[in-house]
C-alpha cells in the first residue's frame, strides 16, 4: 500500500465516524424542554448548521454552566438508544486501511466511551490505538496535546479529522493538520470558510491525500 502522509490520525466520533445527527434531531425537542433552551423551528436548521459553536449556544440561549449536564444526559439517552447510531458507510474500511498502512489511529470525542465502542463494535474498536473520550465541548486542544505526547508525535506528523468548526480550531491550536468532513453536523460552507488543509466529501477521500 502507498505510504500515508501522516503517521497519526485523530478522528472525531459524532458526525465524523458515526451518523448520529438524525438521532440528535429526534431528541432535541426533549433536551430543549428539559434544560430550558431555545427550540427553533426546523426550517432554521440550515442556518444553525452554519454557526460556530459559541454562536450556536448564544442563539439557542444555552448557559455554558449547563453544558456538562446537557452532555451527560444526552450521552445517557444515546446509550439507551444506541441501536439507532451507525457508522457512516465506508468509515470501517478507512480505519482498516489506515491501520494496514501503519498509521496510528486515535478517537478523541466528548461522547461516552461505551457509546463509541458499542457503535464501532469489537473488531473495529480493536483497531483503534487509543480512545480519549469525555472531552468538554471546548477541551479538544488539550486532548490533542496529550495524544501527541503519548505517541511521541510532532504536530506536523498528525492529522485531525472532524465535522465541526471547533475541531478545526482545536487542531490549529496545537499546530496539527486539519481535515474536515462534509457529511456531519456543520454546514460545508462554514467548514470551507476556515480553509482546512483537507476537505473530504466521502470517506474514501481520506485515503487519497
Amino acid at each position: 500500500m502507498p505510504a500515508y502522509p501522516y503517521r497519526l490520525v485523530i478522528f472525531d466520533f459524532d458526525g465524523t465516524l458515526a451518523d448520529s445527527f438524525p438521532w440528535f434531531l429526534e431528541v432535541f425537542d426533549h433536551l430543549a424542554e428539559r434544560f430550558g433552551f431555545e427550540n427553533p423551528d426546523r426550517s432554521y436548521l440550515d442556518e444553525l448548521r452554519r454557526l460556530g459553536p459559541r454562536e450556536l449556544l448564544k442563539r439557542l440561549k444555552v448557559p455554558l454552566l449547563k453544558l456538562p449536564a446537557i452532555a451527560t444526559y444526552a450521552q445517557k439517552l444515546q446509550n439507551q438508544q444506541i441501536e439507532k447510531i451507525v457508522l457512516f458507510d465506508g468509515m470501517a474500511d478507512v480505519i482498516r486501511d489506515l491501520k494496514a498502512r501503519g498509521v496510528t489511529v486515535v478517537v478523541v470525542t466528548s461522547n461516552d466511551a461505551d457509546n463509541v465502542r458499542t457503535v464501532l463494535g469489537a473488531e473495529l474498536s480493536g483497531q483503534i490505538d487509543h480512545f480519549s473520550c469525555g472531552s468538554s465541548l471546548f477541551g479538544k486542544a488539550a486532548k490533542f496535546k496529550a495524544v501527541l505526547k503519548a505517541f511521541k508525535a510532532r504536530p506536523e506528523e498528525a492529522l485531525s479529522i472532524g465535522d465541526e468548526l471547533r475541531d478545526i480550531e482545536a487542531a490549529r491550536k496545537v499546530g496539527m493538520a486539519v481535515g474536515a468532513v462534509t457529511w456531519g453536523y456543520a454546514h460545508e460552507d462554514s467548514l470551507l470558510s476556515e480553509k482546512p488543509d483537507h476537505i473530504f466529501a466521502k470517506p474514501a477521500d481520506i485515503l487519497n491525500i
